[in-house]
């Protein structure tokens, strides 16, 4: 049996009857469709999605790149077993989701996007906003999707939806193959009938499996551990996708294993527990960098080992360290040159667990884990604690919307130096209470992603901190909160420029060049090595409080952390999208506590502050790495 329907009618039908189950626990896959409206989806996916409203919700957004963001925040926030769809016009409209979808990818996150195209016929070629290729006439804007999307496809034949879709939902729900999905749909090709198979239509499971770990595999693992005498724990982000945290709680009591966190994986293990070490690599603690130096076994449970995690390749100095890594995806598990344990990280730590049955660490590097650990808890406490400066530092916020956050909150953030000072300073009580975007560290991404947190568990107080640069990327979407109610807390530090980047570059010898926002007439700023600027002209009157207000969003201006605290304790969790804003000081930041990144310096310059810099950057580089990896 089959139904006539057009193309778009069919894919919003097949996407309103998709399901995803995990440990018999089954929900609907997709929440709803995020799409802006224009020639080549009005007539198309918008009609479709005006006639079947009440199966798969739709959302206005104001910015397709932005629209992206929300639906990553969600799928994050929902373990990666929820996801929206985006749909956007022909031309810009599409090519504005290539920023979100290369996020989604790199993030391994389930996002579906439906960039419209231009027409299949050819007919009435060159359509307004069409791009043409005089070597390759099926070439279109929606081939930049290809390198940042996990799985494309065009469909240019109503019948070829079909095929399209399931595949879509194969990679979508596969935790190793994850990222954004593209099918590109042609303007005509979207409002052409076709007989659809009931069978298309019908609600779909897709079952999300737990993998077990290879036996022998398992057996190696096992076995290394056992002859390891200081080993360590570096947890990534599968080990919360995976709901493995209580696991993880149970494995580091059984065996005394110490744990160090990746952005992704921050809140793995609760802060408060004595075996946390917290954020490991370049932003890392001075606990868990002092354990990576000394590690002789290094397990990394879902980690994809980015540069910040290995300190580019620099935080693990045992000469004979080891590596044994877990993980769903087989690319992932072979690095470092480690033993790869290709698993799910729920069933791999269990397994693990009962076969060093009567192992624990030695005492000396239990007792020193400890050691570190509350060593560190102190440090946190003397640098996030309030102090008597105008304006306050970003440690000083981290603290304050820390305990406003309770055990519950949700801290958001994605881009600058703020991320950096959260993955040391966050005390996690929570696993998903840090969310902080940092595979593609995307300004901009703060707004959107905490609303689409909050769109996935309202219930949570959601505090997104952004910074004025990253601010001003994407400030349109506090409409989108407004209009839909989504109540984020934002608080909106304000530096006057580029903070993080002017302090990378003061380390590169380059004094914070292009850094500082300012009167295009007046001769940029250098910062000298104390940090101060040799001149303060004022600063440019931007009113980011206004610009928020201007937008619908209900705003507070503090001029301290304790005005701060007051202001966090006051709005609660809010019904709409409210902004606190403060000023914060652009030089005082949080040591990085041997924690190194990889950022050449140049070779030869005039400028004695960059020579400097090349030789402390050559010192540096000296304790850098190398692994043959089999990727």
């Amino acid at each position: 049996m089959s139904e006539r329907l057009t193309v778009a009618q069919a894919l919003v039908r097949f996407l309103a009857a998709q399901e995803v189950e995990r440990d018999g626990v089954r929900r609907r896959f997709f929440e709803g469709c995020f799409g802006i409206l224009g020639h080549g989806n009005v007539a198309g996916i918008g009609q479709a999605l005006q006639q079947y409203g009440d199966r798969l919700p739709f959302r206005q957004a104001r910015n397709e790149q932005a629209m992206v963001h929300i639906a990553a925040g969600f799928a994050r926030h929902h373990n990666r077993l929820g996801a929206f769809a985006c749909t956007a016009s022909v031309g810009p409209g599409s090519t504005n989701m290539v920023t979100g979808a290369a996020l989604a990818t790199i993030n391994r996150l389930p996002v579906l996007l439906l960039p419209s195209d231009t027409f299949a016929t050819r007919r009435p070629d060159p359509v307004l906003q069409q791009l043409e290729s005089p070597q390759d006439a099926t070439l279109t804007v929606n081939d930049c999707f290809r390198p940042v999307s996990r799985f494309f496809d065009r469909v240019t034949r109503p019948e070829q939806l079909v095929p399209a879709a399931l595949q879509a939902m194969r990679v979508l729900t596969d935790p190793a193959e994850v990222g954004a999905v593209t099918i590109a749909l042609p303007q005509d090709v979207q409002t052409e009938a076709f007989e659809v198979p009931d069978g298309f239509l019908d609600q779909r499971v897709w079952k999300v499996w737990r993998q077990p770990p290879p036996t022998d595999a398992l057996a190696e693992a096992a076995r290394l551990v056992r002859g390891a005498r200081r080993p360590m724990i570096v947890a990534g982000g599968g080990v919360i996708y995976s709901d493995a945290t209580a696991t993880l709680l149970r494995f580091v009591e059984a065996t005394g294993i110490p744990v160090g966190e990746t952005q992704a994986g921050r809140g793995a293990l609760a802060s408060d527990h004595p075996l946390s070490l917290g954020a490991v690599g370049a932003t890392g603690t001075a606990a868990a960098n002092a354990a990576a130096r000394e590690a002789d076994l290094v397990i990394g449970i879902g980690t994809r080992w980015s540069d910040f995690t290995t300190a580019s390749k620099s935080a693990f100095a045992d000469p004979g360290v080891r590596f044994v890594n877990v993980n769903v995806a087989d690319f992932d598990a072979a690095k470092l040159s480690g033993l790869s344990v290709l698993a799910d990280a729920r069933l791999a730590l269990q397994a693990l667990k009962e076969a060093l049955v009567g192992w624990r660490v030695e005492p000396e590097w239990h007792q020193h884990a400890a050691e570190l650990s509350a060593e560190w808890a102190a440090e946190v406490t003397r640098l996030v604690s309030p102090g008597d400066r105008t304006p306050p530092s970003q440690a000083e916020v981290i603290g304050a919307v820390n305990d406003a956050a309770g055990e519950h909150g949700v801290v958001v953030c994605a881009a600058g130096s703020m991320p950096g000072d959260l993955h040391k300073l966050w005390r996690s009580r929570d696993p998903k209470g840090y969310h902080v975007e940092y595979g593609f560290s995307c300004m901009g991404y703060e707004l959107p992603g905490g609303m689409g947190v909050k769109l996935a568990e309202p219930e949570r107080p959601v505090y997104v901190i952004v910074g004025d640069g990253s601010f001003l990327m994407l400030p349109g979407e506090l409409t989108t909160a407004v209009a839909e109610g989504i109540g984020i807390v934002v608080i909106l530090v304000d530096n006057h420029g580029y903070a993080s980047i002017g302090a990378l570059s003061r380390s590169v010898g380059s004094r914070g060049f292009g850094t500082h926002y300012r009167d295009g007439s007046v001769a940029d700023l250098l910062d000298e090595g104390d940090g101060a600027p040799r001149q303060t002209p004022a600063p440019l009157p931007i009113d980011l409080a206004a610009t928020a207000e201007s937008l619908g969003a209900s705003v507070r201006r503090v001029g301290s952390i304790a005005e701060l605290r007051v202001a966090l304790g006051e709005v609660g969790s809010p019904d709409s999208p409210v902004v606190i804003h403060l000023e914060v000081d652009r030089y005082v930041g949080v040591p990085n506590y041997d924690g190194w990144w990889d950022v050449p310096v140049a070779e030869v310059s005039s400028e004695p502050s960059v020579s400097e810099a090349r030789a402390s950057y050559e010192r540096s580089r000296d304790a850098q790495r190398r692994y043959l990896e089999a990727s």
